[in-house]
């Protein structure tokens, strides 16, 4: 998905996050000389992600369940494919946004562009997580206003702030599974 997709917030969430947008938007126009630069961070997860709270990211939900000795619980089939991007690939987005030459008002994904179904991200984490940790349970079902597949464009990004993540995800999910939770 690229960043010009039509807007289609479907749940309470997605709306706050492009309502942020208009709001920035607004001031831009208002202040005349402003860059206004909206980063859009897909699927985020890494150290310090937060632990045991619903209003996390899929990755922090899972990791979460597993240190209380649970399985990931995935709704539908596991199928829903998502871009997983690791904080350490975000905290570097933001600094090419920072540090790019004059860039125009705009926005940017900050994503992989590598999809991952959330299966195998459970998959990936129940596996690093270490002998012992149960195996990612399907439950069916779904969260009212989910989207069945997210993944974005990078292009943008890599064309005006020069930025691409780095870090793989097999790599990240080694990581996070042994990395401390806030």
């Amino acid at each position: 998905m690229p960043e010009d997709a039509p807007a289609d917030p479907r749940n309470v969430y997605a709306a706050t996050k492009l309502h942020q947008e208009h709001l920035v938007a607004c001031y831009e126009r208002e202040h005349p000389g402003t860059v206004a630069i909206a980063l859009r961070y897909h699927n985020v997860y890494g150290p310090r992600m937060p632990r045991d709270t619903p209003y996390a990211g899929v990755a922090s939900i899972f990791r979460s369940a597993l240190e209380r000795g649970e399985a990931p619980r995935l709704f539908e089939d596991g199928g829903q494919r998502r871009d997983f991007v690791h904080v350490h690939d975000v905290a570097r987005a933001n600094l090419a946004a920072l540090t790019a030459p004059a860039p125009e008002s705009r926005a940017f994904n900050v994503a992989s562009g590598t999809p991952h179904t959330v299966g195998e991200m459970a998959g990936a984490l129940s596996a690093a997580f270490g002998a012992g940790a149960p195996d990612p349970e399907v439950v069916g079902g779904y969260r009212l206003g989910d989207v069945r597949h997210v993944v974005a464009s990078p292009e943008r990004a890599a064309a005006e702030l020069d930025y691409r993540a780095a870090v793989t995800f097999d790599d990240g999910m080694r990581e996070f599974a042994v990395a401390p939770l806030r």
